[in-house]
């Protein structure tokens, strides 16, 4: 096991990571104990009292990042030829269709997001044995399957992220880097804890959040108050 620096040490010994806290202080908490030479990621994992096996208690949605992620999204556009003008001045990295589709089936994922059209997926869909495992398939239900393409990518680009809920029950995904203010990443993550309000499956009996925790990268888990109704 690698050593354990003295200021990561010192920061550690500062805080008590058993200890449930608001957003605010969690983020803060985060921040004071990661340590890494590159601007690490800060992610949210909600564990919720769902049973994934069941199609009714799937939980999958989207939510819009008030502050972003802090990271450069790569995005496909799969569309037809009228549309790759349009899709291209909404900020797509890379646009086109069959070229695409040639080249992913060759085995390229370089792209964060692939947003396409109903009209051309029947072409993409020949794609689910590449893209499935990794998690770009577009889908309708997370918007990257649309006929407004270029409000898609601007979303995307703009902070919009997809969750789907794994087989132990638990929503994984990030809220930001740790460059963030404390405030921005509480924010980013009260929006997240907020849509999965908005999508308990009416069959979820019982506690419904069981419980939130903040993290970096690199970092121990902070314990977050699984009632928590505000940034603060």
């Amino acid at each position: 096991m690698a050593a354990i620096s003295k200021k990561r040490k010192e920061a550690l010994a500062k805080h008590d990571l058993t200890q449930v806290r608001s957003l605010l202080e969690a983020a803060q908490v985060v921040k004071d104990i990661t340590f890494t030479k590159f601007d690490a990621s800060v992610d949210i994992d909600v564990r919720l009292g769902v049973d994934p096996r069941k199609a009714d208690q799937m939980v999958r949605g989207v939510a819009t990042l008030p502050h972003g992620t802090g990271k450069t999204v790569r995005v496909l556009a799969l569309v037809p030829a009228d549309k790759e003008a349009e899709a291209t001045a909404a900020g797509a990295d890379f646009v086109g269709l069959d070229d695409y589709i040639a080249k992913i089936e060759k085995g390229w994922t370089d792209i964060d997001v692939i947003i396409t059209m109903p009209s051309v997926m029947a072409k993409v869909g020949r794609l689910g044995r590449v893209l499935g495992p990794r998690g770009l398939m577009p889908n309708p239900k997370s918007g990257t399957v649309t006929t407004d393409v270029a409000k898609a990518v601007q979303e995307v680009k703009a902070g919009k992220i997809d969750f789907k809920v794994d087989k132990t029950g638990i929503i994984h995904c990030s809220v930001g880097k740790v460059s963030f203010d404390p405030t921005k990443l509480a924010e980013n993550a009260l929006e997240v804890i907020q849509t999965l309000g908005r999508l308990k499956p009416s069959s979820s009996k019982g506690t419904y959040i069981r419980s939130i925790t903040l993290s970096s990268t690199m970092s121990p888990g902070v314990p977050v108050d699984s009632t928590v109704s505000s940034a603060q």
